[in-house]
């Protein structure tokens, strides 16, 4: 029978332009949250550099890497060495014009369990993803570790019910979602709270209508941008019970390492009193796969 606890680690970082100081950061957080109780460790998305896709750049591409590969190679080591699971964000190159936005998951042993490649890519200003990465072809993706049920989705995943629902409906008791968000320092003071607002939001209702802990791993830091004012990541990287409970959030402007323990006992009671998976009309859901109802033929 598994153990009524398990224990996520968030890594809120800033990250230099350069992959081998983000690298080496990022190895040491995971021993240090190994240290404080940690067992499965998350880091941002895209961490081992700025956040690239804010600019239309022939050369961002050479940040690609294949998975395996050289980071990978490292963060397999780290997770065996610190004894705990590990979920990564890397720029996969699988060939010369073709790459994913990609979450590793690496178990405690230090083996690699496999990758899920982020699905839906947003293309928004300062945030050209469209054209770095193809939308993910592998679906959505549980990895059953040593510690528990590790559903992976990324950033823009985040807003998306669909992706949420059938993560958990393959098992998932956390859905971990590595993330690259901002502000554009001109929106700020008008629409800084708001948006921020949102983006927990959205994330704590995918918490309390799949009846199980979401976690949101930010980075943090102004990064300047040739193509605008660049863009402030607001950190804020939380986790939410599975009604929807904050009981973990990190500052918008500070590296932190948040340690918080997760009742599996919290997501039976929830489950039970709010049933959603019992209620669901799976029998009236079809139209869900067309693109609009007010237009025939989509």
């Amino acid at each position: 029978m598994a153990a009524n606890e398990f224990v996520l680690g968030l890594v809120q970082m800033r990250c230099a332009e350069e992959p081998a100081p983000n690298l080496a950061k990022a190895i040491e957080q995971i021993h240090l949250a190994a240290k404080q109780g940690a067992q499965i460790v998350c880091l941002p998305e895209l961490f081992l550099g700025p956040y690239f896709c804010n600019t239309h750049t022939l050369e961002n591409f050479d940040r690609a890497e294949p998975i395996p590969g050289p980071s990978t190679e490292k963060l397999s080591l780290a997770a065996k060495s610190a004894g705990v699971v590990v979920v990564a964000s890397i720029f996969e190159r699988v060939m010369a014009g073709l790459c994913f936005n990609t979450a590793v998951v690496f178990d405690a042993d230090g083996s690699m369990l496999g990758v899920y490649r982020k699905m839906h890519i947003p293309h928004d200003p300062l945030f050209f993803e469209k054209y770095y990465f193809r939308p993910g072809d592998l679906g959505f993706k549980v990895f059953p570790t040593k510690f528990g049920v590790v559903g992976t989705l990324i950033c823009w995943d985040q807003w998306f019910p669909e992706g949420a629902r059938l993560t958990a409906m393959k098992g998932a008791e956390v859905l971990v979602y590595p993330t690259a968000i901002g502000w554009h320092p001109r929106e700020k003071a008008e629409f800084g709270k708001q948006q921020h607002d949102a983006w927990e939001t959205i994330q704590r209702g995918h918490a309390i209508a799949n009846g199980l802990y979401v976690t949101g791993i930010n980075r943090v830091g102004f990064e300047a941008s040739p193509a605008g004012d660049g863009l402030e990541f607001w950190g804020g990287s939380f986790v939410s019970d599975p009604f929807g409970v904050i009981v973990a959030r990190g500052s918008h402007d500070k590296e932190e390492l948040l340690i918080v323990p997760c009742k599996r006992d919290r997501m039976t009671d929830v489950r039970r009193n709010w049933p959603f998976f019992r209620d669901r009309r799976t029998d009236a859901y079809s139209d869900l796969t067309k693109v609009s109802l007010t237009t025939p033929g989509l």
